[in-house]
């Protein structure tokens, strides 16, 4: 299993800094949340880590045993997935699922589709019954289901969750978070969530953003009952705004 470090990162928007010299580091197998205001670059800091928004300055590596392939690469997009936010805009309107877990499997040349597709939708508790139905034929929760069957398909180290229950009704939200947390030993895991009580049970370490910046950062438990610094301390508690 790998792991992955951030240093120094630096995002730009034309004159608009979104991130400011943003570093942090996830051990192989651990989970790290990135909490925040709305706007403060969390989803940012995913996207760059997976290569949609271009880096102005800093690092993002790979750490673990082994030969690691450089950020960017295709091997590094196989063992790095990301499950998007919006479950409504993620799916191809038009792909069967199906069709949207085999892509990925002939993108990287990974045979055995049949037993791939079946394990990644029992996976996220979904059975064989969904492969051939259409997003628009699928509930919020299920699609979002089948964005994660999507990122495991590849079988990656690396999973990269940004606000994956937001969108969904409490029940769906509910589920998804079980499947969440069932797979976390399986996985090193960074999710972005609005849910303070979602990031408690899920990351073992947090950080909190304000303005783009890392402000606050520690073990979960730790930094949730004893935030440092008064930015921290307000939106934990409710009072930021």
């Amino acid at each position: 299993m790998i792991g992955l470090d951030v240093q120094g990162l630096r995002v730009r928007f034309g004159e608009f800094t979104a991130l400011h010299d943003l570093g942090f580091s996830v051990a192989p197998g651990e989970s790290f949340g990135l909490v925040g205001e709305s706007g403060s670059g969390k989803s940012t800091v995913l996207r760059a880590i997976c290569g949609l928004n271009e880096i102005a300055d800093g690092q993002i590596k790979l750490t673990g045993d082994g030969e690691l392939p450089a950020p960017g690469s295709k091997p590094f997009r196989r063992r790095v997935q990301m499950v998007f936010q919006d479950p409504y805009g993620s799916l191809h309107p038009r792909q069967t699922v199906d069709r949207m877990l085999a892509e990925p499997l002939a993108i990287h040349g990974i045979g055995d589709a049949e037993a791939r597709i079946a394990a990644a939708l029992d996976a996220v508790g979904l059975g064989t019954g969904f492969r051939f139905r259409y997003p628009h034929q699928l509930s919020g929760g299920q699609r979002q289901r089948v964005a994660v069957a999507r990122a495991l398909i590849l079988e990656p180290e690396i999973l990269l969750l940004d606000e994956p229950t937001s969108a969904l009704d409490p029940i769906s939200s509910a589920k998804l978070e079980e499947t969440v947390l069932q797979l976390k030993s399986d996985y090193t895991i960074v999710i972005v969530t609005h849910n303070l009580g979602q990031a408690a049970r899920v990351s073992k370490h947090t950080g909190f953003m304000y303005l783009g910046q890392l402000v606050e950062f520690g073990e979960t438990a730790a930094m949730f009952t004893n935030p440092v610094t008064r930015r921290g301390s307000d939106y934990i508690t409710g009072r930021f705004g």
